[in-house]
């Protein structure tokens, strides 16, 4: 086949396209072949690009620069706005550093070699590998995507490491704790408090689950990801995507910050000992940049130690950024587990000797995300999310159990434990990926044939979930779909009768329950339940500039019941009742 190009007023990318025809031609046809139902590209959803793709607040950090003279020429304002684009798209997937992650590395003994007209078709087709096709999809112009073929090939810039004295001059005690109430202060049944996530707020609401009344805003850390509660119910932490950790007491007559400490520059977990005589002591988080984890005392967030995650993954390969996924408390022993999300390394870490830290890795599947544990809290579950498995740890032996396959990029939040009619005790974790909702047994003892496999697998509405969650009280199993790109699967959710699996969801639209006239996305993420188990609180989740809210459901019938929609809840997302969190009822 003969192919001609006449001198014309094309662009240079459209030039460079045409002549790269053949490529481009085979690119989309391999993408299309593979695209499962649903018509996403090479096997990665619409929605695992939206959650992988999470700007990062690395984008405005200061970085270490260097000058590679084999690289295209680029101008300092270009660079910056690359670096820019580069934390805000690309970082979620192959790393702060460009060495791979869920996506391939990026380095510049790579990407030189190839030019910078191939890497414009490559990132303007995509591939069939998961590489999105940021041009033909709309999301670059031509100029921005000879932009970042151009960065690429210079040497990636390198973030500022976070230390011990970074830590410390960051830490503020607005209330030392000999000032600290000695008993409770209020009247609020503490146990059915909420702590609500306002994610581009940088706060976070207390709202009273009983009265549903906002008992405070809370100024936090931005796009705060989880809050976790001490042992005793008494303090709340919550940590910001920009690594900002507050310590919240629950205790104050108006609960309120009363310590915070920035442990890094990115963040996602934060932990405290939950184990017999060492409730409140110890508080852990782990960050995404510097890939590390500090252990601090849990009541001033003072930091004592700081352990780097780098290392070699399960294959056998060094990987300089291992960043810290989900932390969970052992309840049989004084332990923290820390999940590394690129080695693929579950770090059991004790807690009782900081000065000579003990600690074991345990080798499982690469890209640990979140997880939970089963019903007797002896078994942590977690999703290996690009690795399409769950793994199993065995926290009283401090040993893997199980690693299972299961639908793609499984995202359990913690997950939800229930007795099965047929198979005994179970966990279950949805998905991003795709529609399949795995049930895994996890009862060796009683219930050894279906033990830490998938019993059964549930159709729902589709890609795109991020929770999943019952109560023991309940007879309901509900997931939602926020990613999914059709708004009305992500309005809405679907639940589950446990009684009788077979039986089909029903699908309920959230968002029209809350009565949001505006055009915003009204996405509805994360059922979490009260106290007693009868209410379950969803988030409606539309953008800063509009109008969202909370809606709660009583469980027996599947009813909207009320709606919080005060001004004050701006992108409501993560909810995370004391009760539920402090002891792991999921």
């Amino acid at each position: 086949m003969k192919t001609s190009m006449r001198k014309s007023k094309l662009s240079p990318l459209t030039a460079v396209l045409s002549t790269a025809m053949l490529i481009g031609a085979t690119l989309a046809q391999a993408q299309q072949a593979s695209a499962p139902a649903g018509g996403h590209q090479g096997g990665v959803t619409p929605a695992e690009q939206k959650y992988q793709g999470a700007p990062s607040p690395l984008a405005s950090e200061p970085m270490h620069q260097t000058s590679n003279p084999k690289a295209p020429p680029m101008t300092q304002a270009e660079f910056d706005r690359a670096r820019q684009i580069y934390f805000e798209r690309c970082a979620g997937c192959h790393g702060v550093l460009r060495k791979g992650a869920t996506g391939k590395a990026l380095t510049p003994d790579l990407t030189i070699a190839k030019g910078t007209d191939y890497l414009k078709v490559f990132i303007g087709y995509g591939s069939p590998a998961g590489m999105p096709n940021w041009l033909t999809s709309g999301d670059f112009d031509e100029a921005t995507v000879d932009l970042m073929a151009r960065y690429i090939q210079h040497d990636p810039p390198t973030p500022p490491e976070f230390s011990m004295e970074d830590m410390e001059k960051t830490r503020k005690e607005y209330i030392p704790v000999d000032k600290r109430p000695t008993k409770k202060m209020n009247n609020y049944n503490i146990n059915n408090i909420f702590s609500v996530t306002l994610r581009d707020a940088g706060e976070i609401a207390l709202i009273d689950g009983d009265t549903k009344e906002i008992i405070n805003i809370v100024k936090t850390g931005y796009a705060v990801h989880i809050s976790r509660l001490s042992a005793s119910g008494r303090y709340l932490y919550v940590i910001g995507r920009d690594a900002r950790l507050n310590l919240i007491d629950l205790w104050m007559e108006k609960p309120d910050n009363v310590a915070e400490i920035k442990i890094g520059l990115e963040a996602r977990s934060v932990e405290t000992s939950k184990f017999k005589g060492w409730e409140d002591k110890i508080a852990v988080a782990g960050t995404y940049w510097p890939p590390q984890f500090v252990l601090m005392d849990g009541d001033t967030l003072k930091p004592r130690k700081i352990v780097s995650t780098r290392g070699m993954t399960v294959d056998g390969e060094y990987h300089p950024e291992p960043r810290v996924a989900a932390i969970v408390a052992s309840h049989q022993k004084p332990e923290f587990l820390v999940n590394a999300k690129e080695t693929g390394k579950i770090w059991m870490v004790d807690y009782t000797d900081l000065e000579n830290l003990k600690t074991t890795q345990i080798d499982s599947a690469k890209f640990l995300h979140d997880g939970g544990f089963d019903s007797t809290r002896r078994y942590f579950l977690t999703a290996a999310n690009a690795s399409d498995k769950i793994v199993v740890v065995d926290t009283k032996t401090s040993k893997l159990e199980a690693v299972i396959p299961v639908g793609k990029t499984p995202h359990p939040g913690r997950g939800a434990n229930f007795k099965h009619p047929k198979f005994g005790p179970v966990w279950a974790t949805s998905g991003l990926g795709d529609e399949s909702i795995a049930i895994i047994g996890t009862d060796p003892a009683k219930n050894k044939a279906n033990a830490w496999k998938v019993v059964q697998s549930l159709k729902g509405q589709g890609g795109g979930s991020l929770f999943i969650k019952t109560h023991p009280t309940s007879t309901n199993l509900w997931v939602d779909t926020t990613l999914n790109p059709d708004p009305k699967i992500s309005q809405s959710v679907a639940v589950y009768d446990i009684r009788d699996l077979s039986k089909a969801p029903q699908i309920i639209d959230i968002a029209a329950c809350a009565k949001i006239d505006d055009d915003g996305a009204k996405r509805v993420v994360q059922p979490e339940y009260n106290q007693k188990g009868d209410e379950v609180w969803f988030s409606v989740w539309s953008a800063k500039n509009k109008q969202s809210a909370i809606v709660v459901v009583d469980d027996k019938t599947r009813t909207c019941k009320t709606v919080l929609n005060d001004k004050r809840l701006v992108t409501p997302t993560g909810k995370f009742n004391v009760y539920n969190t402090q002891n792991d009822v999921y």
